[in-house]
């Protein structure tokens, strides 16, 4: 069928014959080139093109199939752009792509956007626990959990990947406005980024701050290595309290202290990038200052065994300071478990205080 459709076009078009005897007429076509064509007609799953100056193209096969709703909306006249696939094949004729040169152009808009730096709204289709799918012109894209916004980004307190799975999975068939953050079109690669388009918003608010600053601020999230918190009067704005400035004493978890919706006072510590640190700790009296003044060496105090660790034992003092009685105190840990147990109070003998090292060291009184 192909064959005879090919036959009757070469009779209706004697251009193709002369252009084919006559090379020196055009300029050799190359296999990826991109040109402008227009549609001459269209014949069951096959369609012929004017290349001015060229020859005529040819779509069939697969290549119809991929560009078939193109074709159907394309006038006899109308034109269209086509990537070369072969220059000439035995009939003489160009084979052409048309969803290899609407690829190229797609990427091409993209090139565009990024280096434009336009923001644009996508539809979120899919999630993993990495991150959002969507497409743009029909590529598909990835929006890294990295690179949503303060206000999305998954706050999960464990960091589990079936958690934060759920919480992605809030996002399919929502909007977000989002710019390229990088591409790689031969790779089929298109990385998108949220946070880049609110970053901005951000850092402007952030001008009306300084390292120093004490600002009210709400827990919105909860994690092993520390708090993030949005601030009352800019809750655009949201930053992270580690977990060593949230306290002057040992912990071992954020959980132990603080709480999602928790009220709080914290300082400002670092404006970088966009990005706040704080501490809560800064705005609370440091009890280690009067550590020398309430305990010496030799001292005798009674104190209650709050928690092992790795290192001994923990022993709360009062005054909001801790004390330790390392392992090396007892034969081992099972002995040490023995002599003493979690909750209850001992009289322990002071052996070191350093208050710059924040450590009080004690021995059982025997």
């Amino acid at each position: 069928m192909l064959s005879k459709i090919i036959d009757e076009s070469k009779k209706t078009h004697p251009l193709t014959k002369a252009l084919k005897n006559n090379p020196t007429l055009i300029n050799p076509l190359k296999e990826g080139d991109t040109c402008e064509v227009y549609l001459m007609r269209r014949s069951g799953k096959v369609a012929f093109f004017d290349i001015p100056g060229k020859g005529t193209g040819i779509v069939f096969g697969i290549e119809y199939a991929n560009a078939q709703n193109s074709i159907k909306n394309l006038g006899a006249g109308q034109s269209i752009t086509a990537t070369i696939v072969t220059p000439e094949n035995e009939d003489g004729f160009i084979e052409l792509s048309l969803s290899k040169a609407m690829r190229q152009q797609n990427w091409n808009d993209i090139k565009g956007l990024k280096d434009s730096g336009d923001t644009f709204t996508v539809k979120i289709n899919a999630a993993n626990s990495g991150g959002l799918m969507t497409d743009v012109q029909g590529v598909k894209a990835f929006i890294p959990v990295s690179q949503l916004s303060t206000e999305n980004y998954p706050h999960v307190e464990d960091g589990n990947k079936n958690k934060i799975l759920e919480e992605l999975k809030k996002f399919i068939g929502t909007t977000m406005e989002v710019r390229v953050l990088d591409f790689n079109a031969k790779g089929e690669k298109l990385i998108l980024s949220e946070k880049e388009v609110t970053g901005e918003s951000v850092r402007k608010s952030l001008e009306g701050y300084k390292e120093g600053d004490a600002v009210e601020v709400v827990v919105s999230g909860v994690a092993d290595f520390g708090v993030f918190v949005r601030f009352v009067e800019d809750p655009n704005i949201e930053g992270l309290v580690h977990i060593s400035e949230i306290d002057h004493k040992l912990i071992d978890s954020p959980k132990e202290v603080v709480k999602v919706g928790d009220a709080l006072r914290a300082k400002i510590i670092e404006l970088k990038d966009g990005k706040v640190s704080l501490s809560f700790k800064a705005l609370k009296s440091n009890p280690w200052d009067e550590a020398e003044k309430l305990f010496t060496v030799d001292q005798e105090i009674e104190g209650i065994v709050t928690k092992f660790n790795p290192f001994g034992a923990l022993v709360a003092l009062g005054h909001e300071l801790q004390g330790l009685i390392h392992i090396s105190e007892f034969e081992n840990v099972e002995q040490m478990k023995k002599d003493i147990e979690v909750g209850k109070t001992y009289t322990f003998v002071i052996t070191s205080v350093k208050p710059t090292e924040k450590r009080i060291i004690l021995k059982l009184k025997k």
